[in-house]
C-alpha cells in the first residue's frame, strides 16, 4: 500500500510539478474570471467529440464558443474582455454543451462548477456564475488544533423549529451561539455539498463544489464559518467522496457522455444499495478532481477539516454489503481490498497535512480496517480520528433487548474500551443514523410515547420518564468519558429531542413537519427537557475544564454485575455509575484518594432526585480495594 502511494506521490512530484501544484486544480478548471476581466474555462472530458459553452453570455448558441482538445481529455477555452469588463457576468446560468460520441449534445453542468441553483417550477439545477464584485473577506484565524473534540453534527436545513428549510443565517445568528453555549468547540456540518435531493440528507452529491444554494449564498457560508471561527469553534465539513449521485442532467454522472469518465464502467461503478456511481480512484483525473475538491473547501471556505462518509464503502471491492467483520487480519488483507481507494485516502490525508497541518480528518469506517488512524509514513491511512461506531449500536441493542437487570456492566465496559492501539476514536451515543425515520433516538426508545403526555413538569413524574430521563445522562456521560478521545452529538439529541427526522418526500406530502429541531423546547420551562439540556452543557463545561479526551484511556477500577456499578478514573477524576434499577448503595466502596462530587445526574437542576449531598468531602483510607492500595466509602 504505501508503495502504491510512494509511487502515486512521485508521479505527481514529476509531472504535474508536485502536489501543491497539483490539487490547485480548482484555480484553472472550471469557468474562471482572469484579472484582465477575460474568462479561462477548462474541462476533463475524455470521451468528448467536442465541446462548448453556452449560456445568458451568447444566447444560448451551443457553437459559438468552442473548447480547445488539448492531451489527456482535456479541453480549454479563453474568451477574451469586452472593454475591461468580464464577457461572462456575475449571476449568469451557463452550460457545458458535449458533443457526444453518438453526436447527440448534451447540456451538461461543469463537475467543478462553485454555485448552481434551481428556480422553483424546475426539477433541475442550474449552473450560476459566481463572481460577485466583493467577495466574504475573513475576519477572524481559525481556532488552533483542538486537543479535546467535542462535536456537534449539525444539518444547517433542519436548524430551525419551523417548518422550512432554514438558512446559513439562521445558523450563524441563532444555533452557533447555542452550539458554544453547550459547551462544544466544534460543529461537523452535513449537507453542505450541493445534492439535488434534500431526502438524502446530503448523501448524493451531485456538485462537489458548490455549496448548497438551497441555505443561501457561498458568502453566507463563509460569513458563518467566520463567525463560528470568532466563537473559537472549529468547522468539519462532512465531504462525500465513497460515491456520486446518478444524476446526468445536473451531476457527474455520464458528463462526456460515456459511462466512464469519473466513474468505473459497468457493474462495478455502481453502488447496488445507494443506486449511485462509484470513483474510478486509480483514474489520474479523478485523483486531480477529489483532491483539489479537498483543498478548495479550506481554502476558498476555512474548513477545519474532514469528517470522510462511506469510507467502508471505498476500501473493499464488496463494499461491506452482506459483510460481517470479526477483526480477523484476512478480512482486512486480500483481493477484495480496494488498494486504489485505500491509496487516495492516504494521499488526501497526507496532502492535507502537509499543506495545512491544522487540519483535522475523521474517517466513518465501521470495519475496523487496522491502521486506519495511524500516519502515513507508517504505511497507515493517516487519518486523526475514527468513529467508535460499535457503542451506539450496542446502546440500541441494550435497550431493545434486554431487561434493567439483565443489563452486563463488562460487556457495556468492554464495547467503550474496546479500540485500537494508538488510534483515536470518537465517541457517541447516537448520531444522525439513530434520529432518521425508521430508527428511533435514545430519548424516544426510552420514553417512546409518554414523551407526548408526560414531560411537562406539571404532571406527576411517572416511571417511564423518571428512568428515561436518569438513563439518557448516565448513557451519555459514561460513553463521552469513558468510550474514546472525542465526543460527538447530533443537533438536538442533547435535550432528547421527541420524534424522529424525516425530510419532505412523496411518501410524507412533502412535510417539512419532521424535518426541524425544536430548540424552543429547552426553553420552556414547564418542560422536562431542560434537565437534559443542562446535564449536556454541564458534561462539556467539565470535560473542556479536566480534559478527558485528551487524557490516557481510563483504568477501570469496577464492573460488578450483581450491584450493577461501574466504576473508572480518567483525567484526575473518578467516574462512578449505578445502573441498578431499583438498588441504591450507602458507603459504597470504590477506588480513590480525595472525592468531591462535580458532576451528579441526580441532581435537581438535571431533573434528578437530590440524593447527594454536594458539599460532603470523602478522604481516603489505607484500605485495598480492587488492587488499589487507598479507597473512600460514597
Amino acid at each position: 500500500r504505501y508503495s502504491l502511494f510512494y509511487n502515486h506521490l512521485k508521479n505527481i512530484e514529476e509531472s504535474e510539478g508536485g502536489l501543491d501544484k497539483f490539487t490547485k486544480s480548482y484555480k484553472t478548471f472550471g469557468v474562471n474570471q482572469l484579472a484582465d476581466g477575460g474568462i479561462y474555462c477548462k474541462e476533463w472530458a475524455p470521451g468528448a467529440e467536442a465541446v462548448f459553452l453556452a449560456g445568458d453570455f451568447n444566447g444560448w448558441n451551443p457553437s459559438s464558443h468552442p473548447y480547445k482538445k488539448l492531451e489527456y481529455g482535456k479541453w480549454e477555452l479563453f474568451i477574451p474582455p469586452e472593454d475591461g469588463q468580464s464577457p461572462v457576468p456575475h449571476g449568469s446560468k451557463l452550460k457545458v454543451v458535449v458533443r457526444a460520441q453518438n453526436g447527440a449534445l448534451l447540456y451538461r453542468i461543469s463537475p467543478w462548477a462553485r454555485y448552481v441553483v434551481r428556480d422553483e417550477d424546475k426539477v433541475n439545477y442550474d449552473w450560476v456564475h459566481w463572481n460577485p464584485p466583493q467577495s466574504y473577506i475573513h475576519k477572524n484565524p481559525s481556532p488552533k488544533r483542538l486537543k479535546s473534540l467535542r462535536i456537534y453534527e449539525s444539518h444547517v436545513g433542519i436548524a430551525s423549529p419551523e417548518g422550512k428549510v432554514a438558512s446559513y443565517k439562521n445558523f450563524t445568528y441563532n444555533v452557533l451561539p447555542r452550539i458554544k453555549d453547550l459547551g462544544y468547540n466544534c460543529v461537523q456540518l452535513m449537507a453542505i455539498m450541493e445534492h439535488a435531493y434534500y431526502a438524502s440528507f446530503g448523501y448524493q452529491v451531485t456538485s462537489f463544489f458548490a455549496a448548497s444554494s438551497r441555505y443561501g449564498t457561498p458568502d453566507d457560508l463563509k460569513e458563518m464559518i467566520d463567525v463560528a471561527h470568532s466563537m473559537g469553534i472549529t468547522v468539519l465539513l462532512d465531504v462525500v467522496h465513497s460515491h456520486a449521485s446518478k444524476n446526468s442532467e445536473d451531476g457527474l454522472n455520464q458528463f462526456d457522455g460515456t459511462d466512464s469518465c469519473f466513474f468505473h464502467s459497468g457493474y462495478r461503478g455502481n453502488h447496488q444499495l445507494w443506486d449511485s456511481r462509484l470513483f474510478d480512484y486509480a483514474n489520474w483525473e479523478v485523483l486531480r478532481f477529489l483532491l483539489s475538491n479537498l483543498r478548495m473547501w479550506i481554502e476558498d471556505y476555512r474548513f477545519d477539516g474532514f469528517r470522510f462518509d462511506g469510507v467502508t464503502s471505498m476500501l473493499y471491492h464488496h463494499h461491506g454489503i452482506g459483510t460481517g467483520f470479526s477483526g480477523d487480519y484476512n478480512e482486512y488483507f486480500g483481493l477484495h481490498v480496494d488498494e486504489d481507494a485505500l491509496c487516495y485516502l492516504m494521499l488526501a490525508n497526507h496532502m492535507i497535512n502537509t499543506l495545512h497541518p491544522e487540519c483535522i480528518t475523521i474517517a466513518e469506517d465501521v470495519s475496523g480496517m487496522p491502521a486506519l488512524c495511524r500516519p502515513v509514513a507508517e504505511g497507515g491511512g493517516g487519518f486523526d480520528y475514527r468513529l467508535a461506531m460499535a457503542i451506539p449500536d450496542k446502546w440500541i441493542q441494550i435497550i431493545k433487548e434486554l431487561k434493567d437487570e439483565d443489563w452486563n456492566m463488562g460487556n457495556i465496559v468492554h464495547t467503550l474500551t474496546n479500540r485500537r492501539c494508538e488510534e483515536k476514536y470518537i465517541a457517541y451515543a447516537e448520531s444522525h443514523d439513530q434520529a432518521l425515520v425508521g430508527d428511533k433516538t435514545l430519548a424516544f426508545r426510552l420514553m417512546d410515547a409518554e414523551m407526548y403526555t408526560n414531560m411537562s413538569v406539571l404532571m406527576p413524574l411517572t416511571p417511564v420518564i423518571d428512568r428515561g430521563i436518569q438513563l439518557h445522562k448516565m448513557i451519555r456521560l459514561i460513553t463521552h468519558a469513558l468510550g474514546g478521545e472525542s465526543y460527538l452529538n447530533f443537533m438536538g439529541n442533547e435535550f432528547g429531542h421527541p420524534e424522529w427526522l424525516d425530510f419532505p418526500r412523496t411518501g410524507n406530502n412533502e412535510s417539512y413537519h419532521y424535518a426541524r429541531r425544536q430548540f424552543n423546547l429547552t426553553e420552556d420551562d414547564l418542560l422536562r427537557y431542560k434537565f437534559l439540556n443542562a446535564f449536556d452543557r454541564d458534561m462539556n463545561k467539565l470535560e473542556e475544564r479536566f480534559g478527558w479526551l485528551a487524557s490516557p484511556q481510563a483504568y477501570v477500577s469496577e464492573k460488578h454485575e450483581s450491584n450493577k456499578v461501574i466504576a473508572f478514573e480518567r483525567a484526575g477524576l473518578i467516574f462512578i455509575f449505578n445502573f441498578h434499577p431499583y438498588q441504591s448503595y450507602v458507603d459504597y466502596r470504590v477506588v480513590a484518594f480525595k472525592y468531591k462530587i462535580l458532576l451528579d445526574s441526580d441532581a435537581g437542576e438535571y431533573g434528578g432526585h437530590q440524593r447527594l449531598d454536594h458539599s460532603t468531602e470523602y478522604f481516603s483510607e489505607a484500605y485495598p480495594h480492587n488492587y488499589r492500595p487507598n479507597s473512600i466509602m460514597v
